[in-house]
Order: structure tokens, then sequence, then C-alpha cells
């Protein structure tokens, strides 16, 4: 017989995306009806495709900026685009995706008393004057830059999420998400890992912006994705915010050096100018979520950096 009592009804925003069809696949493992909601603006079926004929896997097209009537019992919140290029194509929907989208999945949430997931991003500290970034740390964000759609959208969302602990009572999770990476991320979004394994296996140069001495942090898919896990399972009185993240610190000549020998590439390094308000430092401190969550990331570098480079591998073959 089932075990119906430990399986909730989940719905995933942005299920369809490189974050949303690991968490969909993970939850779906682990005995739950899930709900993958995604308007396909970077999200894709592909992601999802292997899930699809799963007899407690539902897809749904839907735009988070419009309000959405399920009964659930855990919203998972990771609509909205995460890439520079992609949330700079139209920058007025990003910040309606991240504030209508987070008003409407807390409207929901406070209708069926779901629990609730943020996914926020570490760009709420914007280019940082401390570091490593804890969580107290209230960043230095330009409220009015190209990069601001996301930056200030994804702020805005954490103050809603608050404000209704606050006035109605939620059960709130905020989680501050460093750059991850791994398969299933998209080809051409313009980050910084998915960009150097494409240019690095069609032996095209590897683009490095400013002098390639600024550095991030780079968590495995996987690592990440058991961080929500352990987020939304945690004590009710634990809302976060907390950084998820590896701590390990990179700068970019050394991500590209990497790239360069697991792929055995002959691509060249070549710079362009900083884009605007790119921070110079990304790295976070995860003293909470290590005490809080009993979690810290597992998978080094080179390790996640070889699934991901064969998943690219495929996805250049078969187009």
């Amino acid at each position: 017989m089932e075990n119906y009592s430990r399986r909730s009804r989940i719905l995933i925003t942005g299920g369809a995306g490189f974050l949303g069809s690991h968490l969909c696949e993970r939850l779906l493992n682990d005995g739950h009806d899930i709900i993958c909601l995604d308007n396909f603006f970077t999200g894709t079926k592909d992601n999802i495709a292997h899930l699809l004929d799963h007899p407690h896997f539902e897809l749904m097209r839907h735009d988070v900026t419009f309000p959405l009537y399920v009964e659930v019992d855990e919203i998972y919140n990771l609509a909205c685009p995460a890439s520079p290029i992609h949330y700079q194509f139209d920058p007025v929907q990003t910040t309606k995706t991240s504030v209508h989208g987070a008003i409407n999945m807390l409207g929901l949430a406070k209708r069926t008393r779901a629990k609730i997931f943020q996914a926020s991003t570490s760009e709420v500290y914007g280019d940082p004057e401390v570091h490593p970034q804890p969580e107290s740390y209230w960043g230095k964000v330009n409220p009015i830059g190209p990069r601001s759609c996301y930056d200030e959208g994804k702020r805005c969302a954490e103050t809603l999420f608050f404000d209704y602990r606050r006035q109605h009572g939620l059960n709130i999770k905020v989680a501050r998400i460093f750059n991850t990476y791994g398969p299933r991320m998209h080809p051409n979004d313009g980050r910084v890992v998915s960009n150097f394994i494409v240019q690095a296996l069609r032996h095209e140069p590897i683009t490095l912006y400013g002098d390639g001495t600024q550095t991030r942090s780079f968590c495995y898919v996987d690592d990440l994705i058991e961080g929500f896990v352990r987020l939304m399972n945690a004590d009710d009185g634990f809302t976060g915010p907390v950084n998820l993240g590896n701590p390990g610190e990179f700068t970019m000549i050394e991500l590209a050096e990497r790239v360069k020998g697991l792929t055995g590439s002959r691509s060249e390094l070549i710079h362009k100018p900083l884009p605007t308000d790119d921070p110079k430092q990304r790295q976070p401190d995860t003293t909470l979520a290590r005490a809080q969550l009993e979690w810290e990331p597992a998978v080094k570098l080179e390790e996640g950096l070889q699934p991901t480079i064969v998943y690219f591998e495929r996805l250049l073959k078969a187009r």
C-alpha cells in the first residue's frame, strides 16, 4: 500500500528550468506529487521530458505574474530568469516576475496554508563591501542600473515574504543562492560556467570580462538542491534568509584554465570590458547553513565540471 501520509502536493514554479527540473526530479524520488509550473521563457520541456510519464508529475504552462488556483501543501517559488542576458531582455517583465510572482504565490500560500520557499539570490548583496557575505549584510546594490530589475526584484520579493509572515503568519523559507552549475544549464544564458565550457568545446576564444581576477564561488546543482530540501524541512521557526553556495572561491582566470584542462581545448583567453555593476567578489559565508541545516557542499569544482562538460558535449553534438 502506498504511504499517503508522507506524500505532499508540491508546486514548483520555474519547474522546467535548470534548478527547477532538478528539484522536480528530487522531490518525485522522495515520493511527492509534483506540479511543475513554467511559462517556458528560459525553461524547456527537454529538461523535464523524462518526468512527463511519471504518475505523480503534472506539467502546467502558466506565468506567475497571473494568479493561480490550485491545492498544494508546499510551494517552491523559483520562477525568474536568472542570467543577465535573459533578465535584461525584458527588464520590466523580470521585475514583475519577482514582485507580482511573489505576491501571487504568497496569496496562494495564504489561502492553502502552504509552506512556501523563495529562491532568492546572492545578487541581493550587490557589489559587496563585506567579504565573504553573511546573511546579516544588507548589500550594496545600484537601484537604477541594468542589473537592478533582477537584484531589486529579488530584494523586494524577500520583503514581501517577511511581511506576509509578520502580517499573516505564513510559514516561509528564503534561500540566497550563489552561483550554481551543472547539467541542464542553458547553453546561451551568458553565465560564466556555460560560456567557458561551450567556448572551450568549440575551441573558440574564452571570453574574460575585465582582467579576469574577479571571483565567484561555484556550487554543483545536486548540493544546492539538497540545501533546498533541508531548508524546507527545517523547523518552522527557521525562516532564513540563508546562504546556499560553495564557499570555494575562484578567479575567472582559474575557472577558464580548469575548463580548458578538462576539455583539452585549444582556446585562447581574450579580455573584454567589465559589464556595468558586475560584482568584483562573490563568496558565501555558509556558517548559518552548517549550523541550522547541517548542510555544506560536498562536490568539488573539478568533480562537478566533468558531468557538466559531458552534458554540453551531448547537447552540441545533438545540435
